[in-house]
């Protein structure tokens, strides 16, 4: 599998979200309490832009007029028709059995160990001298 660099840390604020693109896929990168979540920006139900969507908590009642207000931040709510999905696991709370988005897995990584695994480094050539010649090999 594949891994990308999408951005640091400094760009994605707590409470905020980045749009990337990877593979030609739009994923939404969310930033919740300085933890990151990436999830498919698109809501399987009609298609609209999940990173346009509400960010926000998960209110359950376990009995009319008793409500709870839990994980705030950890939800986002479709633009279009009010669907929620849950950025740790991209779940839908409508119908969490059948209906999901894609979740994906996501790393925060020191940029020194980046470069050890080459994600980083530059492209090098060899170089070497015969006879007042530079010749590079390509």
């Amino acid at each position: 599998m594949a891994r990308h660099v999408v951005a640091t840390v400094d760009d994605i604020a707590p409470g905020q979200r980045k749009l990337v693109q990877v593979e030609g896929r739009d994923i939404g990168i969310f930033n919740v309490g300085g933890e990151f979540f990436a999830i498919a920006n698109r809501c399987p139900h009609e298609g609209a832009s999940l990173c346009k969507g509400r960010v926000v908590g998960l209110v359950e009642s376990s009995e009319p007029g008793s409500y709870q207000f839990s994980r705030p931040g950890e939800m986002v709510r479709c633009p279009w028709h009010g669907w929620e999905f849950d950025l740790r696991t991209g779940k839908s709370f409508c119908d969490p059995r059948r209906t999901k988005v894609r979740a994906f897995d996501l790393k925060v990584e020191e940029g020194a160990a980046l470069v050890e695994e080459t994600l980083l480094r530059a492209e090098t050539f060899p170089v070497s001298i015969e006879r007042q010649y530079v010749v590079i090999e390509v």
